[in-house]
């Protein structure tokens, strides 16, 4: 890949664990336990081939509608993932951070969200942001709610500051954002960061998103001309 085009951050909705799983006559967790092995494996090559930021879908401030057992199960799976990973994140270089809202999540969650950001935070070979309790509008929201108490009290220039700084996690613009599964849509993923993002839609279910199928998105990532409005 060396003489192509390497996006700085690439961004993907992680879409079809559930649908994977019942077409192979399995419960809905087996789907997100695959999704979370996929998510190690081609994480971790996306970083290898110079990627600097990776955000991924993880779980949505919708998703509290689902059942309390899946629920349940996505939450634990979250906490069981940190542990298994944490080692290897940290042995290379990799930076984890969580954006979401702290609200509605358990006290174990919390814990192992402050764990896994603390002892990874020194990584700079990449940085994995990882959504979860996330929206793309609640982050907006909570962003402008910042502004609005730092400005009420004097603490910020409204003509001279980066709204980018008081989001979630001051991340760089994403460059390309993957969604799997067929979906066209981006509900409501990382909305101000994508506003000039070229954007990849594959039917692959995620479960099924190897190294290859993350090539694929990089060749056609490569014929576009970005014009930023230009």
């Amino acid at each position: 890949m060396n003489d192509r085009k390497i996006p700085n951050h690439v961004a993907i909705i992680m879409d079809g664990n559930r649908r994977w799983a019942t077409e192979k006559g399995k419960s809905p967790s087996m789907g997100h336990l695959q999704g979370s092995k996929t998510l190690e494996k081609t994480g971790m090559y996306i970083f290898s081939t110079g990627v600097k930021y990776l955000s991924v879908f993880a779980f949505s401030t919708e998703n509290f509608k689902r059942s309390e057992e899946e629920v349940t199960y996505l939450m634990d799976l979250l906490i069981k993932g940190f542990k298994s990973t944490c080692e290897k994140f940290v042995k290379n270089g990799i930076k984890v951070v969580i954006s979401g809202r702290k609200t509605n999540l358990r006290e174990d969650i919390l814990k192992a969200v402050e764990d896994i950001e603390e002892k990874t935070k020194d990584g700079t070979v990449g940085t994995l942001n990882i959504c979860f309790n996330y929206g793309g509008q609640a982050e907006i929201e909570d962003a402008c709610r910042k502004v609005a108490t730092l400005y009420k009290d004097g603490k910020i220039d409204l003509d001279n500051f980066d709204f980018n700084n008081y989001l979630y996690h001051d991340l760089p613009p994403i460059d390309l954002m993957i969604r799997t599964s067929g979906e066209n849509r981006i509900s409501n993923f990382m909305l101000y960061q994508l506003a000039y993002s070229e954007l990849y839609f594959t039917n692959t279910y995620f479960p099924d998103f190897t190294e290859k199928e993350y090539d694929l998105a990089i060749d056609e990532y490569n014929k576009r001309k970005r014009r930023f409005g230009g």
